[in-house]
């Protein structure tokens, strides 16, 4: 009787862990909201409109059809179904548009990225493409360490990387990889 005994007795510790593990419940939709990372926004809009102004004027105007606005160590809104910003002169006149798919503005940084087929267009009708540009606002500068190409009248030049002016008037390509002269393409097809 006493080796049955004792052996209950060590049988106690096991048989315990075994009604503990049996009698854990989990509901897989609560497990998933305690553990789930996604980061939630603090604020949603649709077909936003956002516009910069000094002195009255409007400097910028930022248009997206969805905007998601998060909070934390960093706050930033999200344009996941993207962009179009347009510049304006001191007239009021529209200079410059930037268009892309996906935007993401950095707000304490003054930053914006602009994301999957990135096109922005000067007065002069200079079009730039590529697919990854950040606008500093603070120093009114744009750039880009991505392919880009730029067709103007004349020529399509194209390289890595870019840093230009907000409104694109003034633009250096930092590595130029190659020239397609269009005046002279287009002279020869006459003829």
């Amino acid at each position: 009787m006493v080796k049955s005994f004792s052996s209950i007795i060590k049988s106690i510790p096991v048989i315990f862990i075994i009604g503990i593990l049996c009698s854990c419940k989990n509901d897989i939709d609560e497990v998933n909201a305690l553990t789930s990372n996604a980061k939630q926004p603090i604020k949603t809009g649709k077909n936003i409109e956002l516009i910069y102004s000094e002195k009255g004027n409007t400097k910028v105007k930022v248009k997206a059809p969805e905007m998601e606005e998060y909070d934390g160590v960093e706050n930033y809104m999200e344009m996941n179904k993207g962009i179009e910003v347009l510049f304006y002169d001191s007239l009021q006149k529209i200079t410059t548009t930037l268009t892309s798919n996906y935007a993401i503005n950095r707000i304490g940084k003054n930053i914006m990225e602009a994301k999957n087929d990135v096109v922005v267009i000067n007065e002069k009708g200079e079009k730039l493409n590529t697919e990854h540009l950040i606008w500093q606002q603070d120093s009114a500068k744009i750039y880009t360490n991505e392919f880009v190409k730029i067709t103007t009248a004349d020529e399509i030049l194209m390289g890595e990387g870019l840093v230009a002016n907000e409104d694109f008037t003034k633009y250096k390509i930092l590595k130029i990889k190659g020239v397609i002269n269009i005046k002279e393409e287009n002279d020869t097809i006459q003829k």
